[in-house]
């Protein structure tokens, strides 16, 4: 984020929690700027595991602090004897992965339609280590991981945010998922409030904005956020808080964070 002084960093937040205190008389916008597609979801969102989780007695899930709990929130399987041949490579730990079977998962991903979810869960745990992360770009992978970004199936897209979140982790590979932005965007605007599609796109977007070498491209996305601190739940405003934040520290960012603001203000009748 740079080495600057503390002193405009100070400005920076300042001025970003006079935002976000103006932010709370901007309900009556929202159905504009949203068009109606950000509906109110009453129910609890469901884990993201719910629909993928094993039931195999012999795993057990990873201690919570562990590197893995940390990266990716996604309940990870300890390894457990396995026949590689057998196909069953999404049941080892994502360590202990070679860059064949990853080079199979990626395959079976595209032919497989049946587990899209598993594997995609499988290469999501896989990306919270730094080699895989680079083999997965080396393969093609994050292309083909995004292409299920349209999905019709909610937990895959779910399960292709988590992975293409944990694949953002490394640089170079955010100049290939920076192209998918609008499109997360997208899932945001259009899918239910507090749904685990906006929790998992808004941790895209925050680990793509940490620097500020791709935070232009959410420019047009700060009225959206700063909608998301009114009508979401607490755990989606955190999430958007970081990715204002984010975009706070960069100067560049501050007028069309003031900006966006005065226009949410300005159309209140």
């Amino acid at each position: 984020m740079g080495d600057g002084s503390i002193t405009p960093r100070l400005g920076s937040m300042r001025a970003l929690l006079g935002i976000v205190a103006g932010a709370g008389a901007s309900y009556g916008i929202y159905k504009l700027i949203s068009g109606g597609s950000l509906k109110r979801n009453k129910k609890s969102p469901n884990s993201e595991n719910s629909s993928v989780k094993s039931s195999q007695p012999s795993e057990a899930v990873l201690k919570p602090g562990s590197l893995l709990a940390k990266v990716s929130g996604l309940d990870v399987v300890c390894p457990r004897p396995v026949d590689v041949a057998s196909g069953d490579i999404t049941h080892q730990s994502p360590g202990n992965l070679e860059p064949q079977h990853l080079k199979m998962l990626l395959s079976c991903l595209q032919t497989n339609p049946s587990d899209r979810c598993q594997i995609l869960l499988t290469l999501g745990n896989a990306a919270a280590f730094t080699v895989n992360q680079n083999l997965i770009r080396e393969f093609e992978g994050i292309h083909i991981i995004a292409g299920f970004l349209s999905d019709p199936a909610a937990e895959v897209r779910v399960q292709t945010l988590n992975a293409l979140n944990n694949l953002c982790m490394n640089i170079p590979n955010q100049e290939q998922i920076k192209v998918y932005v609008p499109q997360v965007l997208e899932l945001i605007e259009m899918s239910p409030v507090n749904s685990d599609l906006q929790l998992g796109a808004l941790r895209l977007l925050t680990n793509l904005s940490v620097t500020d070498k791709h935070q232009h491209l959410l420019k047009d996305s700060v009225t959206l956020l700063l909608s998301l601190l009114v009508v979401s739940s607490e755990a989606l405003q955190v999430q958007a808080l970081k990715v204002l934040v984010n975009l706070s520290s960069n100067p560049d960012m501050i007028d069309d964070i003031v900006q966006a603001q005065v226009r949410i203000n300005g159309h209140q009748g």
